[in-house]
């Protein structure tokens, strides 16, 4: 193997190159993350016959010019395409491959760059689409927590610092709780001018409504437990190219490194093998057309094809305490909390409890999940979280879905709403029972609304909201398959 470095376009990058003669197929791999992590996976692929190219994007590490986060990445990757078409080394054929941010940047070539210096296919892991995306849920709520540890990390600067937001936060515990929000780079200690700026996105999907254009392969992989997930299963399902890959496996940002609870032996997929192998099968034009994946059951140590649907049930829940709570911003309910909810000596809930019956037989839930309600809050707008728990035979609390809808309403009018909280593929074993909390808050994985209608992260004054739950008006829909789930191999499918 030989590996070198080239200022392409300025930006720095470098080749490893596979022994023998070329030319050769090109893996690329554009970065924020400091293109000296990939030494490893760029020699990987080298071996098995790629030339791999990774690039600093600008403004990271050894590239020069600014950092601004989604705006020069179809421009400079299709410079980069370009040039890489122009070397020796090089067959012209092309594989943009990513992972959370660099995905994004393997994505945009394959529709926004002109057309010659589009990529012949496309490895998307994680893809953090966007700003929008990234910093909001599909309803608006915003992500606090994640996008402060990323933009502690790696915003506004050359180089990234992993630990940013924890020593932070070791050092003043309630960093997130003060106000507004848009001071967390002086408490931080350090200039941040894109952060306030990120919360000025507001329109998701603007990546996925021009992906109906891309004229490659795509092979989209993500995780239950990633906060992307569901814009990892849009990707695939908008795709417009001959063909779409989808494996969702019961993992966290980190794939396969990074399992969940429900992670079983038949789940330790080795992502690097199968990314080789489907982009052989890509570049030879050997991949069946249509849409086609695996999914993991978790739990229950299986796959599914990818487009395995349970069919809608409504599951029958008690109310165990809470129809009228509190939404108190100081005393906010807490996303990384699981322990059993219970009311405060003197003082109101500060949500609505909800269980099932332990479950006379295993469920197998796939599919999209959602908590339909009525429901009134005492200020004019107000957060709805609904947070869905599996308590396990064994007495462990999982956390198995999460979704937050915001919604304006005169107060003290009652409301009908819809939650989705996401998609699950999970088995749940005879003997589980299923606790709903439903919540004004879900902090500090989501910013506190400050229920006067301001924004939550300009906001520097915060009031508490009385709530009121009609408890006979909640419905869990959970999608249960009614029959045994048919397993697959995923290599299978992703190959097909």
């Amino acid at each position: 193997m030989t590996p070198f470095s080239e200022a392409v376009e300025g930006l720095a990058t470098d080749v490893h190159l596979p022994d023998g003669d070329g030319p050769f197929p090109t893996v690329l791999v554009r970065t924020p993350y400091d293109r000296a992590r990939y030494r490893a996976e760029a020699r990987g692929w080298a071996r098995h016959g790629f030339a791999a190219a990774v690039q600093d994007v600008r403004g990271r590490f050894a590239s020069p010019g600014e950092w601004h986060p989604y705006q020069n990445e179809a421009a400079d990757g299709a410079a980069t395409v370009r040039w890489i078409r122009r070397q020796p080394w090089s067959d012209g054929r092309i594989v943009a491959v990513g992972a959370s941010y660099a995905a994004h940047c393997a994505l945009v070539l394959a529709f926004d760059a002109p057309g010659g210096a589009r990529p012949d296919a496309v490895v998307a892991a994680v893809p953090a689409l966007g700003a929008a995306e990234t910093a909001r849920e599909p309803s608006g709520v915003e992500r606090l927590l994640t996008r402060a540890g990323w933009w502690a990390a790696h915003g506004d600067r050359r180089d990234s610092d992993e630990s940013a937001l924890d020593k932070a936060l070791a050092a003043d515990p309630g960093l997130l709780t003060h106000l507004p929000l848009t001071g967390l780079p002086e408490r931080l200690g350090r200039s941040l001018p894109s952060w306030a700026a990120l919360w000025r996105h507001r329109e998701r999907g603007r990546l996925v409504s021009r992906v109906a254009h891309a004229d490659v392969p795509l092979l989209a992989v993500g995780g239950h437990h990633d906060h992307f997930t569901e814009d990892t299963v849009e990707l695939w399902r908008a795709w417009g190219g001959p063909s779409a890959r989808l494996l969702l496996g019961p993992w966290g940002h980190g794939l396969v490194t990074a399992p969940g609870p429900d992670a079983g032996p038949a789940h330790r997929v080795s992502l690097g093998e199968l990314y080789v192998r489907w982009v052989r099968r890509a570049l030879a034009g050997e991949l069946a057309q249509g849409r086609h994946g695996a999914v993991a059951l978790g739990g229950g140590n299986l796959w599914l094809p990818a487009d395995a649907h349970g069919e809608p049930r409504t599951q029958r829940l008690r109310l165990l305490h809470g129809s009228a709570f509190t939404a108190d911003p100081d005393r906010p309910v807490r996303s990384d909390d699981l322990t059993v909810p219970t009311v405060p000596t003197g003082g109101p809930p500060d949500r609505c409890v909800l269980v099932t019956p332990p479950l006379p037989r295993p469920l197998d839930v796939v599919g999209p999940v959602r908590v339909r309600l009525r429901a009134t809050a005492h200020t004019p707008s107000a957060d709805w979280a609904a947070r869905l728990v599996a308590l396990t035979p064994e007495g462990r609390a999982e956390g198995l879905a999460v979704g937050v809808v915001r919604r304006e309403e005169p107060a003290g009018r009652e409301t009908e709403l819809t939650v989705e909280l996401g998609r699950l593929a999970r088995r749940l074993p005879a003997g589980s029972r299923l606790r709903l909390e439903i919540a004004g808050h879900h902090f500090p994985a989501h910013a506190r609304n400050p229920h006067t209608g301001d924004d939550p992260v300009t906001a520097d004054r915060l009031i508490p909201s009385g709530r009121a739950v009609d408890p006979r008006s909640v419905a869990l829909r959970l999608p249960v398959l009614t029959s045994r789930p048919t397993p697959t191999d995923p290599a299978k499918e992703i190959l097909r």
